[in-house]
């Protein structure tokens, strides 16, 4: 039987979680502008024009001219507060779910409907407790820093919410973040899947080659978890996006929209009346050139870290125990 791998802090769970947040925080710095001007496109109600990338480009260059460099990163740091708690909390939930779900047996092989409902608690969990920062990161991006509705950064934020709005201003547009659970259950599922479909391909490769695979041969190459996490998030995307963008406009609240989206109800109408499918699908294809590339950045800077605390604990382990050898 397995031993359970080490970890390098005082859990495997932990190790996960260290791994999500660095993951997190590199894949804001690298794609932070894209993400900005997907919330724009979201929210915005004028008729895009032209195709996919003269969009993009478009727009990120009047961004460029009206606020500079440093308009593209605008509301960077709640957006690394965002990211990175959330992918670190929730590969910290996913993966004690995961341990209770198995009985704590490395053994044990989970189902797609047991990575399902891991993944599903783990993203409502983190979505309630980082609400908060979205609601703040939203209004940044879409707000003008001169603006006397503008916000000086995370803290700033959260404060004049509460004080305007109470905790409910906080916590706005969390039951579409709940209703939002199903994207990365969706998408862990189809990546657990496909990630252990890899690994028994690997094992059968050294198998034939008589090859006894170690701690440093735990991993998949960077092409593949490249591969898995695009393709398992463009399935999961395509089904759920159309909450993203209700989602957007419920937490905006600025004084030209707060009348035309109140509740979710009220917005869902106003924007299948107004705009038909399209509406709820506005900004994918921006959504699609930010997110597949974050979410391959993310999952391979995630694998990556995993990796190395696994083989640095066992390496530490193997020091510890020759040092106790008295032979």
């Amino acid at each position: 039987m397995a031993q359970n791998p080490a970890s390098f802090f005082p859990t495997a769970a932990l190790d996960h979680a260290a791994a999500g947040l660095g993951a997190g925080v590199v894949a804001v710095l690298c794609m932070h502008p894209l993400d900005l001007l997907k919330i724009k496109l979201q929210v915005s109600t004028a008729k895009p024009e032209g195709g996919i990338g003269r969009q993009i480009w478009t727009s990120l260059r009047d961004i460029k001219v009206q606020d500079g460099w440093r308009g593209l990163y605008r509301g960077v740091g709640p957006n690394i507060a965002g990211n990175a708690s959330s992918w670190g909390l929730y590969f910290l939930f996913y993966n004690m779910l995961k341990k209770r779900a198995a009985g704590d047996d490395p053994n044990f092989r989970m189902s797609a409907g047991a990575y399902l409902l891991c993944s599903a608690q783990a993203s409502a969990a983190t979505a309630i407790i980082t609400n908060p920062i979205w609601v703040v990161k939203v209004r940044m991006f879409t707000t003008k820093p001169t603006s006397p509705n503008s916000y000086r950064g995370l803290w700033d934020g959260l404060a004049s919410i509460y004080r305007a709005e109470g905790l409910a201003g906080l916590w706005r547009g969390t039951s579409l973040a709940l209703v939002g659970v199903s994207n990365g259950a969706v998408q862990f599922m189809a990546y657990e899947e496909m990630k252990r479909w890899g690994f028994e391909q690997k094992q059968k490769q050294f198998a034939k080659a008589g090859r006894v695979m170690r701690p440093d041969d735990d991993k998949l190459s960077n092409t593949s978890y490249t591969i898995m996490s695009g393709a398992s998030k463009l399935f999961a995307l395509t089904l759920t996006y159309p909450y993203q963008v209700v989602r957007s406009r419920i937490q905006l609240q600025n004084n030209a929209t707060a009348h035309l989206y109140p509740t979710i109800p009220v917005t869902i109408k106003r924007t299948w009346q107004g705009e038909g499918i399209k509406g709820f699908y506005r900004g994918l294809g921006t959504n699609l050139v930010r997110v597949l590339p974050g979410t391959c950045v993310t999952f391979v800077v995630y694998e990556n870290l995993a990796w190395l605390f696994r083989t640095t604990a066992v390496k530490r382990e193997e020091r510890q125990q020759s040092s106790l050898d008295p032979s």
